[in-house]
């Protein structure tokens, strides 16, 4: 059962999961096929043959489209923590538990820092809004016995054609109109779409995955290390930077420290229960959005 089954990457998790002939149904606001909606399970609580449960719920941060306000804020902050609250108390009550709860989270939970390297055992960050969100998000995740596995995933910026960041940056970056956002020296630590699912599913699969995993590839860049990899695999100058003040303008400076600031993650834990990257680096990473399709092979 997966909760944001429509967003970017779970759209991929459930293809990645279908693929290897598992059953999934998305948790939705409106019913269909493959479908329970919220408010169902709200009402009559966990059907008995599910396994897993995952929840990658939560609205966009970076939508140019709508002004960063408190209604906003409280928007973002609603959508992850009621839904993953809901979740985890409805499996800690359930008398037919799954045997394992997935559950999200962000590397905001890190503080911003051009030194310092976290591992999954960091500590938090403080006084920031993001890291207060995702301290938030993850303690509503929290069950009240720990008969059920549970995972936390602390995601890193994705990467893919179809969506997110790269979709952003497509058309500028195409156009030759790219480059580095800010100073550039920030710390960009990504991970590309596949890997993400992928991370996801071998969590589900694998028993002895637990407590709390970072989904980033292993070798981190800064933002002008990025931005100059993807002109590349566009055969692109990126020789037009976009000034911090214009982010702050477009997203106000709070949303937009996101991408002007940032934090060096790396998956430690995720490489020693084995994980193999499929994108471990980010030339072939930026290579292969480039040369991918803008259409998802998918459907559900």
């Amino acid at each position: 059962m997966l909760g944001g089954g429509s967003g970017f990457l779970g759209r991929y998790l459930t293809n990645n999961l279908l693929t290897k002939g598992h059953d999934v149904t998305w948790i939705s606001r409106s019913s269909g096929i493959n479908r329970i909606t919220w408010a169902e399970l709200s009402k009559k609580g966990l059907p008995e043959r599910y396994d897993a449960i995952v929840n990658l719920a939560g609205e966009r941060m970076l939508n140019p489209f709508k002004r960063w306000t408190d209604d906003l804020k409280k928007e973002i902050e609603s959508s992850r923590i009621s839904t993953t609250r809901l979740l985890s108390d409805l499996i800690s009550s359930s008398s037919h538990k799954p045997k394992v709860w997935l559950s999200s989270s962000a590397i905001g939970y890190y503080p911003p820092s051009e030194v310092k390297v976290y591992n999954e055992n960091s500590k938090e960050g403080d006084g920031d809004f993001f890291a207060e969100l995702c301290q938030k998000w993850e303690d509503a995740a929290k069950l009240k016995d720990e008969s059920v596995r549970h995972v936390t995933v602390r995601i890193g910026v994705i990467l893919g054609r179809t969506d997110g960041t790269i979709k952003l940056l497509y058309i500028p970056f195409f156009l030759g109109l790219g480059g580095k956002i800010g100073s550039g020296k920030q710390w960009f630590s990504w991970i590309h779409v596949n890997d993400a699912a992928g991370i996801f599913a071998m969590a589900i699969e694998n028993e002895k995955f637990f407590g709390v995993l970072n989904a980033v590839a292993p070798n981190c860049v800064t933002n002008e290390v990025f931005t100059s990899a993807f002109a590349s695999a566009l055969n692109r100058p990126a020789i037009f930077p976009v000034p911090e003040i214009s982010l702050n303008i477009m997203y106000g400076k709070e949303r937009a420290s996101i991408i002007t600031r940032g934090q060096n993650v790396y998956p430690e834990r995720t490489l020693n229960y084995g994980y193999k990257f499929e994108f471990p680096d980010i030339y072939t990473a930026c290579k292969e959005c480039a040369t991918s399709s803008a259409k998802e092979g998918f459907s559900f």
